[in-house]
């Protein structure tokens, strides 16, 4: 187990930074998209970590050839997907896991579907489930629940009409990816919009899907071949977001993260810490498959904030947000955010825990946390295996210095996090 000891910086920064983890939602989806083509697709900065390189050798190990150089990755697909000799392993990624269930579910053969310790304890009958309700034939530990998960994937399945109960662009894109190959056309509809990567997407590779006046998301079975991929993956603003924090909890410092997806499902967390009294300006450069662009944020006085709406578009940043919220003056809430509590690990559980550690006073909610600001003092944090607590607490000790356990999470999503961290200094 490897450990991250981190000091306290000594004076502000001002620093641009160019080099930020490419686009782990984006990443997934290119290797997985590529297959509804009958051509060879071009992706361009994918990003080279565990759970997105799991992804790709799935792809791999279902017929595609892929071609590597750095991060230049060639993907050509088969007509006929080919049904593996070996179990598909997804490494960490809830994404890879909840994704491929629906673009599995409706190709002929048998699948199964596994993962690391952590990922193999995360409830997966939210896709299940939904899949299922249309013909899908899925199973697992705990009736379907827990991978390994096996697939018996079949042609036409049934067109379906959904109200999802919860907002997750993991179950949204499943639903998605099953309806391309079902019989007719299929609704899906979420109360708050999530991520909408897999529609920008596949729109863009031209799968008719269209928002009707009642909400609802009408996806058209595919009838030929997409078009192929041609994109230069953007930075991950996720992984971006934690020296966005780093900036805005050290009065006086700047960053700028350049080349990062201003998608407005992407950035919220950024709108918070602008609410909360940071300085953030974005610069848009291009917009092809995604609005893309640098994001600017200096340090500022923070004040306390509640977060309840839109969590949806920021459930992988409130984490690194609660370490601001612990700077912050006064007091902050977070609550309608169950889906933290299944995410790589118990985030409300694991957050909490480690900002008491840390001498913060909060309350825990089923759904949230209410923080109330002061300072962070030094401490020796768990990371629960899951890289964003990891890597949030690590900007925390910043402030005031900190010892992080099991780091090597962090692999998965952002391998070079670290030495970006140490070129604050």
């Amino acid at each position: 187990m490897k450990n991250f000891c981190i000091n306290r910086l000594s004076k502000p920064f001002n620093v641009v930074i160019d080099n930020i983890a490419s686009d782990k939602s984006i990443s997934h989806r290119c290797a997985m998209f590529s297959l509804f083509s009958d051509k060879t697709s071009y992706v361009k900065n994918y990003l080279l970590a565990e759970d997105t390189l799991h992804t790709l050798k799935i792809v791999e190990q279902l017929g595609a050839k892929i071609v590597q150089d750095g991060s230049s990755i060639e993907i050509t697909p088969v007509k006929k997907l080919s049904e593996p000799d070996d179990v598909l392993d997804c490494g960490n990624s809830g994404t890879a896991m909840r994704l491929f269930c629906g673009l599995l579910a409706s190709v002929e053969g048998s699948f199964v579907l596994s993962g690391d310790k952590y990922l193999r304890s995360r409830p997966m009958k939210r896709v299940a489930d939904p899949l299922r309700s249309i013909g899908a034939k899925i199973d697992g530990r705990e009736n379907g629940n827990k991978a390994p998960l096996f697939i018996r994937g079949e042609k036409n399945l049934q067109p379906f009409t959904y109200s999802s109960p919860v907002d997750s662009a993991q179950v949204k894109s499943a639903m998605i990816l099953a309806a391309l190959r079902a019989t007719n056309v299929s609704r899906y509809k979420e109360n708050e919009l999530t991520r909408d990567h897999t529609e920008r997407m596949l729109k863009g590779m031209g799968a008719e899907i269209f928002t009707d006046s009642e909400g609802f998301i009408n996806i058209k079975p595919l009838t030929n071949y997409l078009k192929p991929l041609n994109i230069t993956v953007p930075a991950d603003p996720s992984s971006g977001f934690f020296f966005a924090v780093a900036a805005a909890i050290n009065k006086n410092s700047r960053v700028v993260i350049k080349n990062v997806s201003l998608n407005p499902t992407r950035i919220e967390a950024y709108e918070v810490l602008k609410r909360m009294g940071a300085i953030v300006n974005y610069i848009e450069k291009e917009n092809i498959y995604e609005p893309i662009g640098d994001i600017e944020v200096i340090g500022n006085e923070l004040n306390g904030v509640e977060v309840s709406q839109k969590i949806s578009w920021l459930i992988d940043e409130l984490p690194a947000l609660s370490i601001a919220m612990s700077l912050a003056n006064g007091k902050s809430l977070v609550k309608n955010a169950k889906e933290l509590r299944v995410k790589e690990s118990d985030r409300i559980k694991a957050v909490v825990d480690n900002l008491a550690l840390c001498g913060v006073n909060y309350t825990e909610f089923e759904d949230g946390y209410e923080i109330v600001g002061g300072e962070l003092k030094a401490a020796t944090i768990d990371s629960f295996g899951d890289h964003r607590i990891a890597m949030s607490f690590a900007i925390a000790g910043l402030v005031c210095g900190m010892n992080i356990e099991d780091v090597e999470c962090i692999n998965a999503s952002f391998p070079n996090f670290k030495e970006i961290l140490d070129s604050l200094y």
